[in-house]
């Protein structure tokens, strides 16, 4: 694959790149059905596309054009070691430039992910990639520290990624078992008694955790190693007494823990074992005048080496385009969410 910078064409400004591509059947793929992967690429860098038999030919300002062709080299890179290009995938490239350098070394055969600078996290049914900086920095945090914190606003993948993180070292064998937890707190509604027994009381609660390990394992197995209690999920009342040896524990929701259940948490942290806190501080659904946990953690860990704090903004939201601009438009009539 070859890139050759041509004259100016119109201004000084404007400019022409243009990229040859030896696959013609990868280029198909790169570009995407009816070209939506081009046209995606087109709309948010504001270059135009055209292709030429086995050539892209991009036109735009000079930074602009030099980005397109970034992704789209690192697209088609992609294509060669015969991974597929999604939606997801341009997006991450778009967000994260394309070209993405090395950052940090790390030992051991489980973080071959990290190796080049990328990251990869390899599940049973499918590998994870981060989509922005923030996400990629988050990755690291959680291979390196005992203990990290994931802050940010709904859909910036927190709680995913931490899950994927999870897995990946239970299959790896770094850890025995995968703990996962989040306060039982309705979100602004009474619901009542629930029917059922104790585990159909508390499954409604957790689903958002069933369904991120879900992605990551085949149902079969995530079935079975709940059976054999390799894997729990369980409310955050559940934890009292309790030592977390040799074990990946996540804390999902943690901005509706109170102080107390926070402390009670946190000291559950054994040898051998890492703990994920993730939350979003602006969607707290504790009665009026209870302090949230998550508050008071970050006041008073936020200098303890070996635990890392990691934060999400509405930019980091990989969900639907919408829920970003729906998160900007809360935190801009009410600054100090």
């Amino acid at each position: 694959m070859s890139t050759t910078d041509l004259p100016d064409s119109v201004t000084e400004v404007a400019t022409e790149r243009v990229i040859e591509f030896p696959d013609n059947r990868l280029l198909i793929d790169l570009c995407g059905e009816f070209d939506r992967n081009l046209a995606e690429i087109e709309q948010t860098t504001s270059v135009q596309i055209m292709r030429r038999g086995n050539q892209l030919a991009v036109f735009g300002e000079g930074a602009a054009a030099d980005e397109a062709v970034s992704v789209l080299q690192a697209l088609y890179e992609r294509l060669e070691t015969g991974k597929p290009v999604e939606h997801a995938d341009v997006d991450r490239e778009l967000r994260m430039g394309g070209a993405d350098d090395a950052t940090g070394t790390r030992d051991g055969d489980q973080l071959e992910m990290f190796r080049g600078g990328k990251v990869e996290i390899k599940t049973r049914k499918k590998l994870v990639e981060p989509r922005t900086d923030a996400q990629k920095a988050y990755v690291h945090a959680l291979f390196e520290n005992e203990l990290a914190f994931g802050i940010g606003p709904a859909g910036t993948g927190k709680t995913y990624l931490a899950v994927a993180v999870g897995v990946n070292m239970f299959i790896e064998g770094a850890v025995d078992r995968i703990i996962l937890s989040r306060p039982a707190v309705e979100a602004g509604e009474k619901l009542g008694y629930l029917p059922g027994d104790m585990k159909d009381k508390v499954d409604p609660y957790m689903q958002p955790l069933y369904d991120a390990l879900n992605d990551f394992l085949p149902s079969k197995q995530v079935a079975k190693l709940i059976e054999e209690k390799r894997i729990e999920i369980a409310p955050l009342a559940f934890m009292r007494g309790r030592t977390l040896a040799n074990a990946f524990v996540v804390l999902d929701e943690a901005q509706n823990a109170t102080t107390m259940q926070m402390k009670m948490f946190l000291t559950r942290l054994g040898e051998g074992s890492r703990m994920v806190i993730t939350g979003d501080r602006t969607q707290i659904d504790l009665p009026r005048g209870v302090q949230s946990g998550l508050r008071d953690a970050e006041r008073l860990l936020n200098n303890i080496p070996s635990i890392s704090f990691n934060y999400f903004t509405s930019k980091d939201v990989v969900r639907h385009p919408l829920v970003a601009a729906i998160i900007e438009a809360y935190e801009a009539d009410d600054p100090a969410r």
